[in-house]
């Protein structure tokens, strides 16, 4: 049954377009009328997951459950109810069933945190990357222009046969400053706060 009951709050509306950005996946099931967001992460991000499942449980119904996938890999995930404001990013962010970057993307703090904290990785050089490997080059350049427009400048890198989004290293102040407040404990160790 579709969830008709309120308004996604200005949070919960960042903690999901960050998890677009990232990890999370929005479906519309055939027949029915509204998406649903799915948050998946290994199990080694529980506490992370726990933490979305709190954000974001005026619009779940059944909190996280770990299944093991392929591999022996144990995944800890969560899926919301349908809701048409779902519906509306499902329409901005999917094109013939493929995740895209739609060109009106705007970046706050905590979006921008919550993609850190799904994809962002540090190397030993002490370089960050946004591993959006995900994303076709076409994105990844809309990704990058939204990113210059919050005062942050990034390139794409290539590793290995794709592309991710690697921050020029005199941005990476202005990054931390930027999404420190957002990142939870457990996740600190991603940008060494």
């Amino acid at each position: 049954m579709d969830n008709a009951a309120g308004s996604l709050t200005q949070t919960q509306k960042s903690i999901i377009v960050g998890s677009i950005l990232g990890d999370g996946y929005l479906r519309v099931i055939k027949g029915r009328r509204n998406a649903f967001l799915e948050i998946n992460h290994s199990i080694k991000q529980k506490k992370y997951v726990d933490w979305k499942y709190d954000q974001l449980k005026s619009i779940v119904k059944s909190p996280p459950k770990s299944r093991k996938g392929n591999g022996g890999r144990v995944a800890y995930r969560f899926y919301t109810e349908q809701h048409p404001e779902l519906t509306e990013l499902f329409k901005n962010f999917y094109q013939n069933g493929k995740k895209i970057i739609p060109g009106n993307l705007r970046l706050n703090s905590m979006i921008l945190a919550i993609w850190f904290m799904d994809d962002g990785s540090k190397c030993r050089s002490s370089d960050i990357y946004l591993n959006t490997q995900q994303f076709d080059n076409g994105s990844q350049r809309k990704m990058i222009s939204s990113l210059k427009k919050i005062g942050l400048s990034a390139g794409l890198n290539k590793d290995k046969s794709y592309y991710r989004i690697r921050f020029i290293k005199s941005s990476l102040p202005k990054l931390r400053n930027l999404i420190e407040k957002y990142i939870i404990p457990s996740m600190r160790y991603k940008i060494e706060l």
